[in-house]
Parts: C-alpha cells; structure tokens; sequence
C-alpha cells in the first residue's frame, strides 16, 4: 500500500484557466509540484480522494499556483477549495544528514535537556532565515515558537520522535 504524504492546501482558486491557490506544507515545492506529478487531493469533509498530474506549476506572492491535466477552467477545480494535497512516498528522495521532511518532524515529542516535557510539534513554517517549529504546549496554553538553529535544536531522534532543545531565554514565555 502506498503512504501518502501531506504537501498544502488548497485554499482558493487563481483566476477562470483552472488554476489552484495552495499554501505548501513542504520545503521541497519545485518537486513536490514538478509536471507530472501524480498528487492525491483529498477533502477530509466528504471523504473523498481524487488523484491528478500536475500540469504547470509557479510561485505567486506566497502562494503555490498549480493546474492539473484535464482540469481547464475555474468550473472545474471550484470543488477542490478547502482540501489537502499529498505527495506519494515513490516521490520522496534520500535526504543528506541533519535534512528532514516535515512529516519525520510534525508529530515528534519536544524534550528539554533537563528532561521536561514541553509538548509536541503540529506545523512547520519557512520564514527564509531559518525553519521555525511550532511546538503545542502539554495541557494547552500558547504554543511555542523554536528555530530551528544549532543553538535550540539539540538532538533529533526520528525512530522514537523525540527532539531535544535547549530553551534560548524567553523562547517559551
């Protein structure tokens, strides 16, 4: 069976041609959405999956602009609006050392050095300097912002999910 991998979402269409608005969960845009690529659009509210090809794909402000085969007007990809996009793993390539997908990160248990608990990642979001992780705090309460740099993230053990961080003063208040 193959696993699939969550790539964006598609939050609008752009323009009447059949073009989607997709704001990208990957650092890996150009080849996660490199023509034809087959993707699994799935919307999690009707249960359904539909599999396409990518047919063009550019970069617009912060969005990822992509068309589909078969898919030519705005008609088409309206019903698209609001689902997720996910890449098959045959799609995946070997990374070099201390290089992660999101997917091996998002999920993982966040760990002092001390050995508290701090909580969990759920999301991942570029701001060009540095990769930040936004880690949601055990028990609620406002989540915590890491950067992904030397200084704060200390060991990383993708087997057991477990990140190790050294908290830079007023990281978690």
């Amino acid at each position: 069976m193959t696993e699939w991998f969550k790539v964006g979402k598609i939050v609008n269409t752009h323009g009447v041609r059949g073009e989607i608005r997709v704001i990208s969960s990957t650092d890996f845009a150009d080849d996660r959405y490199q023509v034809g690529t087959k993707l699994m659009i799935k919307n999690e509210n009707e249960n359904k999956e539909i599999s396409v090809v990518v047919r063009h794909h550019r970069r617009h402000k912060n969005f990822d602009l992509l068309e589909f085969e078969g898919y030519h007007s705005i008609n088409d990809v309206e019903q698209f609006k609001g689902s997720t996009l996910y890449v098959s793993e045959e799609y995946l390539e070997e990374l070099e050392e201390n290089e992660f997908y999101y997917h091996e990160i998002i999920g993982s248990t966040v760990i002092t050095e001390s050995g508290e608990e701090l909580g969990k990642v759920k999301e991942i979001f570029e701001t060009g300097a540095n990769d930040v992780w936004v880690v949601q705090r055990l028990g609620g309460g406002k989540d915590i912002l890491l950067p992904y740099i030397e200084d704060v993230v200390k060991d990383i053990d993708l087997e057991n999910k477990v990140i190790r961080v050294h908290l830079l003063e007023g990281l978690a208040e």
